[in-house]
């Protein structure tokens, strides 16, 4: 018998909705702010639950190899856990990842976007594409932070939402 799904705390804004603002610390040293991209780039945010854990290193590792796919989609890429910046900063350094992690240290990105799992205290694996219009054009929540999706259905969502 598999065990039951974790539940998120809230609730999680949908297409069409505009995306939650935030500003949070990053690996690059300086804050990044969402609406900052506003008229400018189309941005994903990929929530993952915890650096150094299998599955947090192998997507954030593809993503990191498929950097220039993105780019060329004009499309930044701000991955965010609720690892503290130091810890993110080895990861980073770790895996010589070309992308820069984000902090959600306080989790309130991840309540934001109701995609905290309050009884692991982590973010569950989730997407959102926002347009440059700062709406959300594209989202997927995993059934379970061990699930991830592949590059390839990322960029053909990115595609399809051009």
């Amino acid at each position: 018998m598999s065990a039951p799904a974790p539940t998120t705390a809230g609730s999680s804004p949908a297409v069409g909705d505009v995306a939650p603002d935030f500003t949070a610390d990053s690996t690059a040293g300086s804050p990044v702010t969402l609406s900052s991209f506003r008229g400018k780039k189309r941005v994903l945010i990929a929530f993952f639950p915890l650096a150094f854990t299998s599955t947090c290193t192998a997507e954030l590792c593809d993503m990191s190899d498929d950097f220039d796919q993105f780019l060329d989609r004009d499309v930044v890429i701000l991955p965010i856990s609720v690892d503290s910046v130091p810890a993110l900063r080895e990861f980073k350094a770790k895996h010589d990842m070309r992308v820069d992690l984000l902090s959600d240290f306080k989790r309130d990105v991840s309540r934001a976007y109701g995609v905290l799992i309050p009884e692991r205290f982590f973010a569950n694996r989730a997407y959102f594409l926002i347009g440059t219009d700062g709406r959300i054009a594209w989202r997927h929540i995993e059934d379970s932070p061990g699930h991830k999706r592949t590059n390839d259905e990322i960029l053909t969502q990115i595609a399809a939402t051009a």
